[in-house]
């Protein structure tokens, strides 16, 4: 494995990612490490991210909405994407590891994991929606 020089610009990107819950795109981290590296590029801010993705550090995910997404929680676990905001949460659950054996009956491989992504409709989407007003019902 090559050794990597230490980066004060990959360690706060890092740190930035780390700090957020909202599994933000690499745009979003660009501009919260502008704010510290007013200098930084774009393309730094991807080269280290997936500089990062690619040592185990953190996680790259997609949602289908066309933009990369990261997280720095590496431990396997579920996410929740709202289809009105497009926020992501992470879901406070256990995993659900019978899947694994279940799918593993149906492959004739192995069976090492799975990802999961849940979709609908996040509580503050759904208190802001005309349907769930009750004076909007009359």
């Amino acid at each position: 494995m090559k050794i990597r020089k230490y980066s004060r610009q990959r360690e706060a990107i890092k740190h930035c990612l780390s700090m957020r819950c909202d599994h933000p795109t690499a745009d979003a981290l660009y501009t919260c490490i502008r704010e510290e590296f007013p200098n930084i590029s774009l393309g730094t801010v991807y080269r280290n991210l997936n500089l990062l993705v690619g040592s185990g550090e953190i996680q790259k995910l997609s949602f289908g909405d066309g933009a990369d997404h990261f997280d720095a929680r590496t431990a396997p676990h579920y996410h929740f994407v709202c289809r009105c905001c497009h926020q992501v949460s992470d879901l406070p659950m256990g995993l659900l590891t019978e899947i694994d054996h279940l799918a593993q009956r149906y492959y004739d491989g192995m069976v090492e994991g799975h990802s999961t992504i849940f979709y609908g409709v996040c509580s503050a989407c759904t208190n802001d929606s005309p349907r769930s007003d009750p004076a909007a019902k009359k």
